[in-house]
């Protein structure tokens, strides 16, 4: 009796788990985008150098001269994922900038910093990862 009753338990266990792995597979077109839309906002004064993955996945470091910044392209299948960091000198404590990372048109990531009592501001955004 008790190896069908464990025969059974490692039979459901199986079942209930192939079951709950079939269902996470969502191919949400908007998920697979890979249109990169970058953007830096804000009243920062001071110098300001951004860092961020371009199409093919390679990193770019590029001055920002004007502020909204904005950066758009698709990028290649070999890329893995999108990112954005900024950081100035020369600014005053308390102004800001708001970065943004869209994927397929919607938001994936937002973060706003301030510059500090020395006019330093830093703005790391966490990556997106593209779905596999």
């Amino acid at each position: 009796m008790k190896s069908v009753l464990k025969t059974l338990a490692i039979v459901l266990t199986l079942a209930f788990t192939v079951g709950s792995c079939s269902s996470d597979n969502d191919n949400d077109s908007k998920a697979a985008s890979r249109d990169v839309k970058y953007e830096i906002t804000g009243n920062y004064t001071g110098s300001v150098s951004v860092f961020y993955f371009e199409k093919g996945g390679n990193a770019l470091n590029e001055d920002i001269t004007k502020l909204p910044w904005t950066k758009e392209f698709t990028a290649d299948a070999k890329s893995l994922g999108a990112s954005l960091s900024a950081s100035g000198h020369g600014g005053v404590a308390g102004q800001q900038l708001t970065g943004k990372i869209y994927i397929g048109g919607k938001l994936e990531n937002e973060l706003t910093a301030t510059a500090t009592s020395d006019g330093i501001i830093v703005l790391p955004l966490t990556p997106y990862v593209f779905p596999l």
